[in-house]
């Protein structure tokens, strides 16, 4: 090492924001009363931090900051400390903060956390405590509200590097360095200061390992010590055996056999004895308080005592028939566990290494891709062949992408990297690289990484370059790049075998014949080929074999190609039963990487047939396990499916929050596909809420022709949306613009429901004596292909002409059938709707939503549907438009409100409806309570 990194301190504290929260109303209250609260938290995470943040924040009184000592000693009883505090408190509020309790003496504890308990809110006084959750937390202190630190999120933990470096550091330290500090802020900024500036930037190769046991002890605080010799193996034959664990935890009586093992003499049973207190013991089971402590304790152990623990686990589970962690433990027992630099092994190293790497590619043993990934890495380190090392760290890295851990992946895809490897092996690392990238990285890198692979992997490993180009093809198709897209789709040169590619689900390294994904991968790249062309004839078959293929097969990267391939055929059914069966197969197989895919999969197929909650459904648990497998771009096509199912509920705040969302991330990553999806749910809300200016302002963007039209595969899509909105905003002409290319579309066939809503379309620009018959036109299409919402809104279009035709009876019928189309979907918002077109026509709509006496009762139902668009913020001529009325009758009606209820502003008129609408949700819910209440009443006489 040549030097060291200068790491200034941190201008912001990072992911913390639910705990600020917590401390600024403690601070807030102050001045009121007083108050406690518990910062607990691994070493590591900032407790300190946020104790110096809130002792800087607080303005309305003196900060004193209490610690073990003299000062504390003298005052070692509760009643004293307690009368201290008071005093200090006498004249104005003080703010007492308490880092590291825990380190206090037993007397001192017990005295602070009474105290803490007997402080009254009117003695204005409000202390924060921290402790370290490496040991239990003293009782005293445990009956206090606690607020919680968890270790930082990636994107937190990256925004942390970023601050402490000024963004020098290389992409590919920068995720070594968040890979090894497992989002512990003071590990992270430690690694960072033991680099180089050379070593940070990547001129230099990192030390190895990054995260040593010096960095380990500085930011744990040291290992544990004090403790007998039974107890520190104990610590470190649990630490040792987490090491191949999936878990946190491992098998106490593998534990207990380890030990009799290690020493001569019988070892206690750790079930059975007082356990260290930095251990937990639950269901037979052994894990560390503190992740961080327990990589310490196995980092700082004597060399020698560390290989010894080793082997003996290694025989326990060698007896016991774990052939590959029994393997991985003995091969740590060699040469000094995982911190063995790269080509240190020797003849014995060389056995073993190849014995590991034979056994993490055989599929018949039980493992998991996590325990696979450690096992290839493990005998990388081993192995002295370059070719060899390249080749098994590539391994490690697909099977750390299929165990859903990306930020493990890269690192590995780094240690691989050799340019005098073969092309074949410099290939395969490039197709890992990019899946990993079409996953959690910008897809245009993805996109020339596969290209790269397939171009690498053409001579040797055709079918894995068939696998490379389609995969390329995706990325293309996320960025929205139709000319790339349809470029990578040419077709390819045949090809001899079928090896599976990177999530196909069997591990890496087990090769072997698999046609049938060659056929997959051949007929979907022709399929897709012909539909971007518009060629629907020549798509159907090959995409159409896909389909069929899917419905026997069991691998769930090939079910996600059928789902896929449905769900361009518009075969919304076989999309939702591929998708189902290939969620079904990734579980099995314990692949936390394709889970995300496959409810993806599943959520666009319940849109697609107009099914919005069980798509919110799928997508809200797609969204959890696509943040845990690190796939960001996947979750932000989560994001933009969660957002169109909200915009057609009355949660305006939940569209936006997901919107902005996926946003971010689809244009850092360049989704243009994500992208799109999101503005039309921003847009489809806008509509909803009745306001058409904004809804076609947004997708006028989107859908009109010219360089910056949306992604090729969403803007069609949206179309019938922006001609609602233009129409209703005034613009026909923008609306005729888009129907010539919307009725190709709908001709096409794959939108069973673009039949129906381009029929509305015309319906919506036609003259009166046509528009009749094309709203009854449209209606029949939707009775051929489905789905509650897109014939509810016809009927509703339809409805709303009636009443301005004078047709009171035709349209109550039709503007009731929207409304109980509306309600049995879940569209909140379209439901209002229906139910103001309805009053408007002197019905009283039944149903959630009916009015409540309030002080808007006295409007008539014109005048309460201009009241609430102006609530909305609308101008008198949107407003106009909406309702298909003049301005001046809508300037006419909102002087009779503004008479009538008493208000001179619109501000004080969107108050009242606000109250208004708040008085009726709670009367609406007081009225379901007491129909339940009949109902139950009536069911038990």
């Amino acid at each position: 090492m040549t030097g060291e990194t200068t790491v200034p301190t941190a201008g912001r504290i990072h992911g913390r924001s639910t705990q600020r929260k917590a401390l600024r109303a403690l601070l807030d209250a102050l001045p009121r009363h007083g108050g406690q609260l518990l910062l607990a938290g691994e070493p590591g995470l900032g407790r300190t931090a946020l104790l110096r943040w809130a002792a800087r924040s607080f303005r309305a009184g003196p900060v004193l900051h209490l610690g073990p000592g003299p000062y504390v000693s003298a005052h070692s009883t509760a009643e004293q400390l307690l009368d201290t505090l008071r005093a200090a408190a006498a004249a104005t509020p003080v703010l007492v903060c308490v880092d590291d309790a825990h380190l206090w003496d037993a007397p001192a504890r017990t005295a602070l956390g009474r105290a803490a308990r007997r402080l009254r809110t009117a003695d204005r006084v409000g202390l924060l405590l921290s402790v370290a959750t490496d040991r239990p937390v003293d009782p005293e202190f445990a009956r206090l509200p606690v607020v919680h630190l968890d270790p930082l999120s990636p994107s937190r933990a990256a925004a942390l590097l970023d601050d402490v470096t000024d963004g020098a550091a290389a992409p590919v330290v920068r995720e070594q360095l968040l890979a090894e500090a497992e989002g512990n802020p003071a590990l992270l900024v430690t690694l960072v200061r033991r680099l180089s500036p050379a070593e940070l930037r990547g001129h230099r190769p990192l030390p190895h390992p990054l995260a040593d046991a010096s960095a380990l002890a500085e930011a744990a605080g040291g290992a544990p010590s004090g403790l007998s010799a039974h107890a520190r193996d104990l610590l470190l034959t649990v630490a040792a055996a987490g090491q191949a664990a999936d878990g946190t935890d491992v098998e106490a009586g593998l534990v207990h056999d380890a030990l009799r093992r290690l020493r001569p003499a019988p070892a206690p049973d750790p079930r059975a004895e007082p356990l260290p207190e930095q251990l937990v013991l639950a269901d037979d089971r052994l894990r560390f308080r503190s992740p961080l402590v327990r990589r310490t304790v196995h980092a700082t152990a004597a060399p020698h005592r560390r290989r010894a623990v080793h082997r003996a686990l290694a025989d326990v589970l060698e007896g016991g028939g774990h052939r590959l962690t029994g393997l991985l433990h003995r091969s740590w027992s060699l040469g000094g566990g995982p911190e063995s630099a790269p080509g240190s092994a020797d003849r014995l190293a060389a056995v073993a290494a190849d014995r590991l790497a034979a056994a993490a590619a055989d599929g018949t043993l039980p493992a998991s891709h996590r325990l696979r990934a450690t096992a290839y890495a493990r005998a990388a380190e081993l192995t002295a062949d370059g070719a060899r090392r390249a080749e098994r760290y590539t391994a490690a890295a697909e099977q750390a992408l299929l165990a859903g851990r990306p930020d493990r992946a890269r690192p590995l895809l780094a240690a691989a990297h050799d340019p005098a490897v073969p092309a074949a092996v410099r290939g395969r690392a490039e197709l890992v690289r990019g899946v990993t990238e079409l996953r959690d990285g910008p897809v245009g890198d993805a996109h020339q990484s596969l290209l790269l692979a397939a171009s690498l992997l053409a001579a040797d490993a055709p079918a894995d370059a068939a696998a490379a180009a389609l995969a390329a093809a995706d990325a293309a198709w996320a960025a929205g790049d139709l000319s790339a897209c349809l470029a990578t789709l040419a077709p390819e040169p045949p090809h001899r075998t079928a090896n599976p590619a990177p999530g196909t689900g069997g591990p890496a390294g087990a090769r072997g014949p698999a046609a049938g994904t060659a056929a997959v991968i051949h007929d979907h790249r022709v399929g897709m080929r012909a539909l971007l062309e518009g060629r629907l004839d020549r798509a159907g078959t090959p995409l159409g074999q896909v389909v069929e293929r899917g419905r026997t097969e069991q691998r769930p990267e090939t079910l996600l190609r059928a789902a896929a391939a449905a769900l361009l055929l518009g075969d919304v059914d076989a999309a939702r039963s591929g998708g189902a069966r290939a969620l079904a197969a990734a579980r099995q197989l314990g692949s936390d990487a394709l889970v995300p895919r496959a409810l993806e999969y599943l959520a666009y197929a319940e849109l697609r047939a107009g099914r919005h909650p069980q798509a919110r459904t799928h997508a809200e648990e797609g969204l959890r396990t696509a943040l845990r497998a690190g796939q960001r771009n996947t979750a932000a096509h989560h994001r933009a499916v969660l957002a169109l199912a909200a915009s057609i509920e009355e949660e305006p705040d939940v569209v936006a929050r997901h919107v902005t969302a996926a946003l971010d991330t689809a244009r850092r990553h360049g989704l243009a596909q994500a992208a799109a999806l999101a503005q039309w749910a921003a847009a489809r809300a806008d509509l909803g809420r009745g306001r058409p200016f904004d809804a076609a302002d947004r997708l006028g963007l989107l859908v009109l022709p010219g360089p910056g039209r949306g992604h090729f595969a969403v803007w069609r899509l949206a179309v019938p949306c922006f001609v609602e909105a233009a129409v209703l905003a005034g613009r026909h002409e923008d609306a005729r613009a888009v129907l010539t290319d919307f009725a190709d579309w709908a001709a096409f066939g794959a939108d069973p429901q673009a039949a129906a809503q381009l029929a509305r379309c015309h319906a919506l620009l036609a003259p009166a004596e046509h528009a009749d018959g094309l709203y009854r036109r449209a209606l029949d299409r939707h009775d051929e292909a489905g789905g509650d919402f897109e014939r509810a809104r016809t009927a509703l279009l339809y409805g709303k002409w009636l009443r301005r035709r004078r047709r009171p009876r035709e349209a109550r019928d039709r503007l009731g059938t929207a409304l109980a189309g509306f309600e049995r979907c879940g569209a909140g918002v379209w439901a209002a709707q229906a139910r103001d077109e309805l009053r408007a026509l002197g019905a009283a709509p039944q149903g959630t939503g009916a009015a409540a006496p309030t002080r808007l009762g006295g409007l008539t139902p014109q005048q309460l549907r201009i009241a609430r668009h102006v609530a909305e913020g609308a101008t008198n001529r949107e407003v106009a438009l909406a309702l298909a009325v003049s301005t001046r009758t809508v300037d006419y009606h909102l002087r009779k409100v503004f008479a009538l209820l008493g208000v001179r502003s619109r501000l004080e008129l969107a108050r009242l409806v606000g109250e208004a609408e708040q008085a009726q949700e709670v009367q609406g819910a007081r009225e379901a309570r007491r129909a339940g209440h009949h109902e139950k009443t009536g069911a038990q006489h």
